[in-house]
């Protein structure tokens, strides 16, 4: 492994070959038959121990809608971190990536270039880091330890060495790297937490004018997801404090935005030094929300290390 973020296209899932949790060897791929009743069945009504990423649908709905529930995102199952150092280690990765206090192996004269993972699971989403094993060419970051003479990554692909179970444990562990600051960005990487109703994803990055030239501050983008769907959710008040130690925390409203990137609020900030942790506070809707009643109706607010 030498490269780093995902969206993963289910056929790129497909093609890893799935093997029993227990084990961590290469089992032989098998189908599964999708079968189309003529007489789709009711929806079945949510309980309480329904996972919050699961949803319920018709056959007919699922028809209807293009193929996809409305609001649709593929997002990888969780897998077991520990389970998924086991599998680092034995796939070699420690040679190439190295964890500061992991507790992996010295990789000594095995040692081979590929970028320091140490705090990678803040930076990126599951889906990148699963895109970055299974199809590394996918995004090709250039530089020393990215990229190869012949202009593609050097990180290979372990579409045909990890089983689906195998590649969501593997992870499960680098999303787990959460500490230290041995990963390098320009600016601020992406995090996302829950809150509530919501999946809230901070991302900055520096500020630009239309012409693309440098001006001061930081360009802060937060993208307010409901939960279960991913859709963006629009009418809401946002702000986000700057979090200062023996301070009073600096308070920034955010203007609902549009544009090249998905619908999000977003600010230009001067970002003191001394910022530890950045809140981001969302305030009941003013909007209508059909058929779930107090959604989207309490405040919440999510919390994020700086930087």
């Amino acid at each position: 492994m030498k490269r780093t973020i995902v969206v993963v296209a289910l056929a790129a899932l497909a093609s890893v070959p799935v093997a029993p949790r227990a084990q961590t060897s290469t089992s032989e791929p098998h189908a599964r038959q999708h079968h189309h009743p003529t007489t789709a069945p009711p929806a079945p009504a949510a309980t309480d121990d329904d996972s919050p990423s699961s949803r319920h649908i018709t056959m007919d709905e699922l028809h209807r809608l293009g193929g996809t529930p409305r609001g649709w995102k593929f997002r990888l199952p969780e897998g077991d971190a520990g389970r998924g150092k086991e599998v680092f280690v034995e796939a070699g990765c420690f040679k190439c990536h190295a964890v500061k206090d992991a507790g992996l192996p010295d990789a000594g004269g095995e040692k081979r270039p590929g970028p320091e993972l140490t705090g990678m699971g803040a930076h990126h989403p599951a889906e990148y880091l699963a895109e970055s094993i299974v199809n590394p060419n996918a995004v090709i970051l250039s530089g020393p330890g990215f990229t190869g003479t012949d202009g593609l990554s050097i990180m290979p692909s372990y579409a045909d060495s990890l089983s689906v179970q195998q590649l969501l444990d593997v992870v499960a562990f680098v999303k787990s790297l959460t500490g230290g600051a041995g990963h390098a960005h320009h600016a601020a990487g992406p995090r996302e937490t829950i809150a509530g109703d919501y999946r809230v994803r901070l991302t900055s990055m520096p500020a630009t004018d239309a012409s693309g030239k440098s001006t001061a501050g930081d360009r802060f983008m937060v993208f307010v997801l409901d939960r279960t769907t991913g859709e963006a959710v629009p009418y809401l008040p946002v702000q986000m404090r700057l979090i200062r130690p023996g301070k009073t925390a600096r308070v920034v409203t955010l203007a609902p935005t549009m544009g090249a990137d998905p619908f999000h609020y977003a600010a230009t900030v001067l970002v003191p030094d001394d910022v530890e942790s950045v809140r981001v506070s969302i305030g009941p809707t003013t909007m209508r929300v059909n058929g779930t009643p107090g959604r989207y109706s309490k405040p919440v607010t999510a919390a994020f290390e700086w930087p």
